[in-house]
């Protein structure tokens, strides 16, 4: 489950994780544009209201042309996607969907190669500890 704030209620949280599932399933099989490569929905965040969903999506490759293109992908087909959610979802106000590039994954990646690199020179800095010659206890 996706993590959220504490001011959507228990029931806006399950429309907003039931429309990520639903999203995964249209955005990759019902779509043909050719824009729209394979993606991954991280996030989606709903107004208390359900007026708008807030979609966050990661792609394997994140070029900003890739993401430019993608965006404008999802943007163009979001009366399409909007429509088929209608069919699978049964809620009062179906929300306006805006498309959100997730750089977390990608930051978390780079974060991480940070702090390895700062352990490879922290162990390289580090001067060996002395060895005391043992030839005085052989005696």
């Amino acid at each position: 489950m996706a993590k959220h704030s504490k001011n959507i209620p228990a029931r806006g949280l399950r429309v907003a994780d039931q429309i990520q599932r639903d999203l995964a399933e249209i955005v990759g099989y019902g779509l043909k544009d050719p824009r729209i490569g394979m993606i991954t929905i991280t996030e989606v965040q709903i107004t208390p209201d359900y007026a708008h969903a807030k979609v966050f999506f990661t792609m394997f490759k994140d070029d900003k042309e890739t993401v430019k293109n993608t965006t404008e992908g999802l943007t163009a087909a979001s009366g399409f996607i909007r429509k088929q959610l209608g069919l699978r979802l049964h809620i009062h106000t179906l929300p306006a969907l805006h498309f959100v590039h997730d750089t977390s994954t990608s930051r978390g990646m780079e974060m991480s190669l940070l702090i390895d690199q700062a352990n490879a020179s922290r162990a390289a800095d580090a001067e060996p500890d002395p060895v005391k010659p043992e030839d005085d206890a052989a005696e």
